[in-house]
C-alpha cells in the first residue's frame, strides 16, 4: 500500500469503534487492513468498497474472514 493517503477516514460517533471493539483479533486485523487500502490508493477494488446501488454516496466496506462477512456502510 502506497504510504500516502488520498482519503481520509472519521468515525461518526463511536458506532463503529464500539462495534470493533467486540472483533475477534482476526477480524480486526483484516478490517485495519483493508481501511487502510481505502485510504491509501485512489481506485479501492469493488471488492473491499462498493458503491451502494440507488444511492448517492453511499458506499459498503467489506470484509471477509474465513467463512463470516461484515460489513459496515460508510459515505463522503
Amino acid at each position: 500500500m502506497n504510504d500516502k493517503f488520498v482519503r481520509n477516514i472519521f468515525y461518526f460517533e463511536e458506532f463503529y469503534l464500539d462495534f470493533y471493539e467486540r472483533l475477534k483479533p482476526a477480524v480486526k486485523k483484516k478490517f485495519n487492513w483493508t481501511l487502510g487500502l481505502i485510504a491509501s490508493i485512489e481506485k479501492v477494488p469493488e471488492k473491499y468498497f462498493k458503491h451502494i446501488t440507488g444511492s448517492t454516496g453511499l458506499f459498503e466496506i467489506r470484509v471477509e474472514v474465513g467463512s463470516d462477512i461484515f460489513r459496515v456502510f460508510c459515505f463522503f
